[in-house]
């Protein structure tokens, strides 16, 4: 009996649980086998589509590229990410540690993954309710961050840590941790340690002291929470933080802790210097794109030695401002006048200065490079230019009076002086300070148009010139930047520079990439070039640009006003500087109040170089060789004898000079200039 209970009731039903034991254990084995087997596979699958570690020894994190004026300063900054990159030497012992100890506190003791670290996160976000702590290692972030999406996906999950595994394998500690310090986000646009310690606190990352590394360290985790600019009290609690932690690892001592929880923080929002002269680095950027290419100006880290005088760019800006305010405010007018302005050091063709218009913003419309415009008046430089060329002196006499010309297409031509009057027999000199339009006209029909328009490209001009007569008054359309360069001519004694903006290119690790030097083509006599010099001070000094006299320095230039005043020109030089200004409406309106060059450009001018030059000492263009200077009687052109009142003193071409002198009875007849053939106008 006692053995069948037992049979029953205890031997087979525990053999049967046995059985039900055995069959289960024999089905987990099975199921985890599947499943171990389907998880191998999607692993492998992973696997095959994750990056290869070597990228990160070819991977270059977006750099920045700055431009540097011609003092060095800063003036623009083009970039992706606001980064630098520094090695490991450089970042402090102390920044490291304070990263690790906030971060990854087993980075030295995991291979990738902190099973340990990610089970306590897990745990603490429970018990809190919300996320507090996460589990990821500086291997795991460096991974994503440089590879893989931030989207929270089971899939990116095991991407990660996948990667994180073979960058274990591939890269030692140091390596992986020069990388993630090089990479990290810490708010306002800084990317990396270095460009976060020039930020909040102005410095290289290697002058930090251990409070500053703390305040670093502590903003990983929330860059923008922790922003000592935008929350300076929780920035301050998370350094401490930091700090305590960094003294729990046994990364500093209780009395460095101490002294460095007594530190007074002091940042102070930068302000950057993104551009401060948009219209010339545009300019200077185009030429970097065609050479380099676009990443290589946006991400890569090169420093771009400009001819800017980032002093003078501000003068300019401030001049137009000023002159221009006060017209829109006399005009009454809300119509938005523009302008453009260059300078240009005439001895080696540097731009210092560039302003293509009011507002970089509203408008990339470059109005010194791409608007072509008449300039009038000003144009006639070239015309006398010529003249003088061709035999004549400041004293030849023209005769300013009505002249009916015949055009190609058989219509009269019937040119008017501004003021609608006829001065009669004029000099040379008198005629071109004065900007007499008839005068100029019989000029061209003398030398030719073809002649003009050779020296007009010879001195710089690079536009096409119309072959006509009318071009003595300025009809052909040219840009700001070729006309001041043509007129940088005469300032350099007859020899042509290129203009151009970059010194110097370096690459991010210092080699230099290309060096410019001046382009010099002799084009004109030093003579000629010091006569036209000596004619276009009379500009200043009696003449149109009468405004520009204010500058209280030897100076020439000459006005220019197109046609209907739709467009207003000064360009004028000293012996170290060129400048050009141009006003008008890009829609070529006329010019409210009907502004001349000389009433609204010269001010401008006057305005920027007496800002621009107070740091240059006062000189006058040097007189050279075979040039002889006498007295003469202004308005006739003769010598003037002795004890003759007033006398003027002009320069010749030594042989030149006149020899008749002047009387107070002298009355010479001029013959018109004779018109022959036709000439398109």
């Amino acid at each position: 009996m006692l053995l069948y209970f037992a049979t029953q009731y205890v031997i087979i039903p525990f053999m049967r649980i046995r059985h039900i034991l055995f069959t289960v254990i024999i089905v987990l084995v099975i199921c985890t086998l599947a499943t171990a087997g389907a998880i191998l596979q999607l692993f492998r699958k992973y696997a095959k589509e994750l990056p290869s570690t070597t990228a990160l020894e070819e991977y270059k994190p977006g750099l920045i590229t700055r431009f540097y004026d011609i003092h060095n300063e800063v003036i623009a900054e083009m970039f992706t990410e606001r980064r630098t990159v520094v090695p490991l030497q450089k970042i402090p012992v102390d920044l490291q540690n304070a990263v690790i100890a906030t971060e990854d506190e087993r980075f030295f003791k995991h291979w990738g993954l902190d099973l340990r670290g990610i089970g306590r996160a897990t745990v603490n976000n429970i018990f809190k309710g919300r996320v507090v702590e996460g589990g990821s290692t500086i291997t795991q972030q460096l991974a994503r961050a440089l590879f893989l999406t931030q989207d929270r996906t089971y899939q990116r999950k095991i991407k990660e840590a996948l990667l994180s595994l073979q960058i274990e394998k591939k890269y030692t500690k140091e390596e992986i941790l020069q990388m993630y310090l090089n990479q990290v986000y810490f708010g306002h646009g800084a990317y990396g340690v270095e460009q976060a310690s020039r930020i909040y606190f102005g410095k290289h990352v290697q002058d930090l002291n251990i409070a500053e590394c703390a305040l670093v360290a502590g903003m990983l985790r929330a860059p923008k929470a922790y922003s000592p600019f935008e929350h300076p009290a929780s920035a301050q609690r998370r350094a401490q933080t930091v700090l305590s932690l960094m003294y729990h690892q046994n990364y500093i001592t209780l009395e460095e802790r101490n002294k460095a929880l007594q530190y007074k923080y002091y940042t102070q929002k930068p302000k950057y210097v993104l551009n401060a002269a948009p219209y010339f680095i545009e300019l200077a950027k185009q030429d970097l794109e065609d050479k380099y290419g676009i990443d290589a100006i946006y991400k890569g880290g090169l420093q771009i030695y400009t001819t800017l005088d980032l002093g003078m760019q501000q003068s300019a800006d401030q001049a137009l401002d000023r002159k221009l305010s006060a017209y829109a405010i006399k005009a009454s007018t809300d119509a938005p006048v523009q302008c453009g302005l260059i300078a240009i050091d005439p001895k080696n063709g540097q731009i210092r200065v560039l302003v293509g218009g009011r507002s970089f913003e509203k408008s990339q419309f470059n109005r010194v490079t791409q608007a072509k415009r008449q300039p009038g008046s000003a144009f006639k430089t070239f015309i006398f230019t010529a003249a003088l060329e061709n035999g004549m002196t400041a004293s030849t006499l023209i005769d300013d009076s009505p002249v009916t010309l015949m055009g190609g297409d058989n219509k009269e031509w019937a040119p008017q002086n501004y003021d609608k009057e006829f001065w009669g027999p004029t000099t040379l000199r008198r005629a071109l300070e004065n900007s007499r339009n008839l005068c100029a006209v019989k000029l061209i029909v003398q030398i030719t148009p073809e002649v003009a328009v050779n020296y007009a490209h010879q001195l710089g001009i690079q536009s096409p010139l119309g072959n006509n007569l009318s071009l003595s008054l300025g009809t052909s359309e040219v840009n700001l930047a070729e006309i001041t360069s043509a007129f940088c001519t005469f300032a350099n004694y007859g020899i042509k520079t290129t203009p151009y903006s970059i010194i110097r290119v370096k690459d991010t690790n210092g080699n230099v990439l290309e060096q410019n030097t001046p382009v010099e083509q002799p084009v004109l006599s030093e003579q000629t070039a010091y006569l036209m010099t000596n004619l276009l001070k009379g500009v200043v000094q009696h003449g149109t640009g009468y405004a520009a006299k204010a500058l209280g320095r030897p100076c020439a230039g000459k006005t220019g006003t197109s046609n209907d005043y739709r467009d207003a020109w000064f360009i004028g030089y000293t012996p170290d500087l060129a400048c050009g200004v141009w006003v008008g409406y890009d829609d070529h309106r006329i010019i409210s109040g009907k502004q001349t060059g000389g009433a609204i450009a010269c001010p401008i001018w006057t305005d920027f170089m007496e800002q621009s030059l107070q740091n240059f000492p006062t000189s006058d263009f040097k007189i050279p060789s075979k040039i002889k200077q006498v007295k003469i009687d202004y308005k006739s052109g003769l010598l003037a004898p002795p004890n003759w009142p007033n006398p003027f003193v002009e320069s010749y071409l030594a042989g030149t000079e006149p020899i008749g002198y002047a009387t107070t009875e002298v009355k010479k007849e001029i013959k018109p200039a004779v018109v022959t053939g036709e000439s398109g106008y």
